[in-house]
């Protein structure tokens, strides 16, 4: 198993290398650049640059270099100082840009993985075990429900409902009044009273499908002869139904850490973009828009540390909730 830790950990030098190269030049292969960018911004406010100012700035930001030479420029900083170099678009360090909204994305994205598992698990465990109930069909409705409606327009929805049925501020995470202002007991209030909605929205795509696949892997196992076993032994259905069939039928969501991880980090973005959410997912939406490379570049860098730790995580929380996955 150790030496399974190291070779992956390894491998995961190279593989970050590369994905950071590739993904350095797939943001600069659209036409222009982030000066290009920024001037036609510029001219549709009415500003007047000439082409010398143009070539200024581009010389200013160090754009005309080789791309092998502004790569090397970006990755050595990161390697050698940990800087991941300055925002051209915000005029501010990309470290204090990701890092400010990283505690808030977290905090969303946790929360909803807990409370996708929370309900995918025992209902998609309850739907197996009662299967063609009642409940089994209301709950494989609401799967197909909560797989077919877009989180945009379920935002959309629950935003009207805050507003026009219960009357509460809607988009964003804190009241005008306390965006900007310390952590209090009235500000950590305020988020809670905002933070449901986009819980909501993240957990109903994300534990609709669970279900489905959580009900499916246990329809699988439950007829296995080591359930029957199980059974003939005098168990309980709650100790053969817990005690074996679900760990087995767990596997997949275990596999699923590998882009969870990632995930947690960048948020939904179309739903962040609707609800107007101060995470990473929108800032990383804004950087490829506006060819921020040195921003857009650290995100996805950031990404593929995310992925590769999560697939290692993943195969180690394998190998240790399944007996018959073992690596040597």
């Amino acid at each position: 198993m150790l030496n399974f830790v190291v070779r992956r950990m390894l491998w995961a030098i190279p593989t970050l290398v590369a994905v950071s190269f590739i993904s350095f030049i797939i943001i600069q292969l659209p036409p222009g650049d982030y000066v290009t960018a920024m001037v036609a911004e510029m001219r549709n406010q009415g500003e007047y640059v000439t082409a010398a100012q143009e070539a200024i700035m581009r010389e200013e930001f160090g754009l005309n270099d080789p791309m092998l030479v502004q790569y090397w420029r970006w990755i050595s900083k990161i390697i050698l100082h940990g800087d991941f170099g300055h925002s051209f678009h915000w005029k501010a360090p990309v470290s204090d840009l990701i890092w400010g909204r990283l505690g808030l994305t977290l905090t969303l994205s946790m929360l909803s993985l807990v409370f996708t598992w929370i309900i995918a698990i025992p209902v998609g465990v309850y739907s197996a075990t009662r299967q063609y109930s009642m409940f089994d069909y209301l709950f494989t409705v609401f799967g197909f429900l909560g797989k077919g409606i877009p989180d945009f327009l379920l935002a959309l929805v629950l935003m009207w409902i805050g507003f026009a049925w219960m009357h509460i501020d809607v988009g964003g995470l804190f009241s005008p009044q306390f965006e900007g202002r310390p952590w209090s007991l009235a500000k950590v209030w305020n988020l809670m009273t905002h933070i449901w909605i986009p819980l909501v929205v993240l957990a109903t795509g994300g534990a609709a499908g669970l279900i489905r696949v959580m009900r499916a892997n246990m329809l699988d196992e439950l007829g296995k002869p080591y359930v029957e076993t199980a059974y003939a032994q005098g168990l309980s259905e709650r100790q053969v139904v817990w005690g074996y069939p679900v760990r087995v039928a767990l596997n997949p969501f275990i596999s699923t850490v590998g882009w969870a991880l990632p995930a947690l980090f960048s948020g939904d973005i179309v739903t962040a973009v609707v609800l107007n959410l101060p995470t990473t997912g929108p800032l990383l939406l804004q950087a490829l828009k506006m060819q921020d490379m040195y921003l857009a570049g650290s995100f996805i860098l950031i990404l593929s540390v995310f992925t590769v730790v999560g697939t290692l995580l993943s195969d180690l929380l394998l190998a240790w909730s399944d007996p018959r996955i073992r690596y040597s």
